[in-house]
């Protein structure tokens, strides 16, 4: 328990708030934290079949392989990091974050490794499987029905339980480190060094809370690379609708059904600014694309990888369509297992009105001729 003594000195008001147990305990947290990333290999470069004679190389960045089984992996360590060093994350109070799934699935591990509990605030269409992970790992799910509350209702939590809401949506640009430090820009360019286009000429992205985006494009700029950076959005999103209008204030009414990405508003970690390019990508496309990889590659991957996906493909045409070489890089967000009731479900495709087969049609013309007929 923190002891705090105020003391006249000579006229001198000394207010002492040094509490050696808890500074015990911040030090074995963050070891723990970072003895986690230190045991954690880094992800495969995975290579999409593209035809030789187009010079052109597609590659994923696989990062369901992390021990949560997603790209917000390395998120949810850098927000503990950033909570913990910013003295927010205390012994004993819960940690309380909004998210749609992935995020908070990590979260969770991070919070039992450190020995704090965690509570997730999320929509009530969540996947079961990411419920099941969450509560897995020691977390509990607290749902809501309308999805623009999830800051609210975290806040709330926060401030009933003294616990620390994470606010993924504002620190996630703030949290990473972007000019280094094994960040997943920093792993693309050196997974790339001893390939044929060590440098790409675009970086695909998705957002859900914009920090990836930034950091890729942030570090891009660091090291003075001509790679571009796209950030690809799902329907029902109002990243694509704010950077294209220059309006950081729209707000879209319906959820997005592509998980862990889209959002009902332009969140503070997306910097508009440091992107190039953005597509909006209708939501059967996604799931057309992410069923594509799995006939590719053998691997089932989540709606938000078939987002990326279908925009990389898109960019590969255009490369094609002009006689460009290079090599394009987006980014395999997390396991096609905790979607098997949704993106993968024929059942779930029909009750959404959602038809992929024209989809379906122009990736599969795409890989056979090299026109792309969206």
């Amino acid at each position: 328990m923190s002891t705090t003594q105020q003391r006249p000195t000579g006229g001198t008001l000394d207010v002492d708030r040094s509490d050696a147990d808890y500074r015990g305990w911040l030090k074995e947290a963050v070891r723990k934290v970072q003895a986690d990333a230190n045991r954690s290999a880094d992800t495969h470069l995975l290579r999409f079949p593209l035809p030789e004679q187009w010079g052109i190389d597609l590659y994923l960045k696989d990062e369901s392989t992390h021990p949560t089984g997603s790209l917000k992996h390395r998120l949810a360590r850098s927000l503990f990091l950033y909570g913990l060093c910013n003295g927010w994350i205390r012994p004993g109070r819960p940690v309380i974050e909004a998210s749609s799934g992935s995020t908070a699935v990590s979260e969770a591990y991070f919070a039992k490794l450190i020995g704090v509990p965690f509570i997730a605030v999320m929509p009530r269409t969540t996947s079961a499987e990411k419920c099941r992970l969450i509560e897995f790992h020691g977390g509990r799910c607290h749902f809501v029905d309308d999805p623009r509350t999830m800051y609210q209702a975290s806040a709330a939590l926060a401030a009933e339980t003294g616990g620390h809401y994470m606010d993924q949506f504002t620190y996630a640009e703030r949290a990473t480190d972007w000019r280094g430090n094994n960040n997943i820009a920093e792993s693309i360019f050196r997974q790339l060094e001893l390939e044929r286009f060590p440098e790409p000429a675009w970086i695909v992205a998705t957002a859900g809370t914009g920090g990836t985006s930034a950091t890729i494009a942030r570090y891009v700029h660091y090291m003075q690379y001509d790679t571009r950076v796209c950030v690809a959005d799902p329907d029902n999103s109002c990243f694509f609708d704010g950077w294209s209008t220059g309006d950081p204030d729209v707000t879209c009414d319906c959820p997005s059904r592509i998980e862990g990405i889209g959002r009902p508003r332009m969140e503070p970690s997306f910097v508009p600014g440091a992107v190039d390019r953005m597509m909006r990508v209708p939501d059967a496309a996604s799931v057309a694309a992410v069923r594509a990889l799995e006939q590719a590659l053998g691997r089932k991957a989540g709606g938000s990888t078939g987002t990326g996906l279908w925009s990389a493909l898109k960019i590969v045409a255009e490369m094609v369509e002009k006689g460009q070489r290079g090599s394009v890089v987006t980014l395999l967000c997390d396991p096609g297992d905790r979607y098997l009731d949704k993106y993968y479900s024929d059942t779930w495709l029909a009750a959404q009105g959602l038809d992929i087969t024209p989809y379906t049609a122009v990736i599969e013309s795409f890989l056979g001729t090299g026109v792309w007929l969206d």
